[in-house]
């Protein structure tokens, strides 16, 4: 059987992997797709793409966008996109911008809690990456304010924390008709974080076309009731480990593993959109 793993990232966002070693990792753990969906970039596709094709590596193009509605931060996933769409790109150097400019803003309120964090000492962690939260924890843990990742979230940076900072400028509907005009399948993201099932239909009434069922966070019962809401509102089903390399060490690259034919409906469906 052929397996695949769709929800990866790499240094061009908040994983530590190169491309190169993203790939290697993933023929190590027996997959033969995968899906780069780092966060509002799609710099690291096409060196991922060149390096798994002669390794037998299908790479997917795709990419998790960050969106907000009513309060939440909404990771709405894009598969099989056109990475070289126009618009897309001029959007993602948009939201480059409000990711900048949010690190100030996390910092400026890490301050106020009396923990000082530099945010040039998150950018240059960061390098050419889409800087994120992922990377305020980790110079929070280089920098010793924090024992561990997990302290930087549950204690500072987490979505129900006090230096959280939202101000994303994308609702979940334009996040799903960015990837659509990009000829790309929207998936609604790891659906147990937004603590209300209800808002699943609202989504798929925006255009979700799918739901990542298969999820380190996602316990059988929520993989079972997910995968009745898929059934009922016709949604596509996908999965995948999102591991970040070292950024998360307990969660490896292939941990969920997907039958291939779970690929080949996400192919359908874009032919069918075509």
């Amino acid at each position: 059987m052929k397996f695949a793993d769709l929800h990866l990232h790499t240094v061009f966002s908040d994983g530590t992997y190169t491309p190169s070693g993203l790939i290697k990792a993933a023929s190590e753990a027996g997959l033969s797709a995968i899906s780069v969906v780092d966060h509002d970039t799609v710099a690291g596709l096409e060196p991922c793409i060149e390096i798994g094709m002669p390794r037998g590596i299908e790479v997917l193009p795709g990419i998790e966008l960050t969106s907000e509605y009513e309060g939440l931060e909404i990771h709405i996933l894009g598969y099989l996109i056109d990475y070289r769409n126009n618009n897309l790109i001029k959007q993602l150097a948009i939201l480059k911008e409000t990711r900048i400019k949010r690190i100030y803003e996390i910092a400026a309120k890490l301050k106020e809690l009396g923990v000082i964090l530099k945010p040039q000492t998150v950018f240059d962690l960061a390098k050419e990456g889409t800087v994120g939260r992922l990377h305020v924890a980790r110079a929070m843990l280089q920098e010793k304010l924090v024992g561990s990742i997990y302290e930087a979230f549950q204690k500072y940076i987490g979505d129900r924390s006090p230096a959280y900072v939202l101000g994303f400028r994308l609702s979940p509907l334009e996040a799903v008709k960015l990837i659509k005009n990009a000829g790309g399948i929207p998936v609604l993201a790891h659906p147990y974080s937004l603590r209300n099932d209800d808002l699943i239909p609202k989504f798929a009434e925006f255009g979700i076309m799918g739901l990542e069922i298969f999820y380190p966070e996602h316990s059988q019962g929520m993989i079972n009731l997910y995968l009745d809401i898929a059934k009922k509102y016709e949604l596509l089903v996908t999965g995948g480990s999102d591991c970040h390399g070292d950024a998360k060490p307990d969660v490896k690259i292939g941990s969920i593993k997907l039958p291939y034919e779970l690929v080949e409906s996400l192919k359908k469906a874009k032919e069918r959109l075509s």
